[in-house]
């Protein structure tokens, strides 16, 4: 009976070290969802500030392009004011010499600048 009664000691002890365990494997889990539950925040924190810094980036890139498509539209508007009023000035220019009111040098002289600018 002395082994019956050590064999129940034993599987008392075996108990007890198994409930140790599951409390201690509870306890190890508990803590793995608390990290799982941060991480998961700390994703969504880092997640909406990289959405924020995005719509942001693409905003300014936004502003950006049509700041210089308008500036190019205003380029080229000015490009072809410009080239209207410089042939409008030789035509004058043109009147003026034929009228004699201007040498033909000084209206090659105009001429040649008002074509470099074309």
């Amino acid at each position: 009976m002395a082994t019956q009664g050590h064999i129940e000691k034993l599987l008392k002890k075996a108990d007890v070290a198994l409930q140790d365990g599951i409390k201690k494997a509870d306890r190890v889990l508990d803590e793995a969802v608390a990290l799982g539950a941060i991480t998961a925040k700390q994703a969504a924190s880092t997640s909406r500030g990289i959405h924020a810094r995005a719509k942001k980036e693409r905003d300014s890139l936004k502003s950006r392009g049509m700041s210089n498509i308008s500036k190019g539209m205003s380029a080229a508007k000015k490009i072809t004011s410009n080239t209207q009023e410089d042939l409008e000035i030789l035509e004058r220019l043109g009147k003026l010499r034929k009228s004699k009111i201007i040498t033909e040098k000084e209206f090659q002289a105009k001429k040649k600048k008002i074509l470099e600018r074309i």
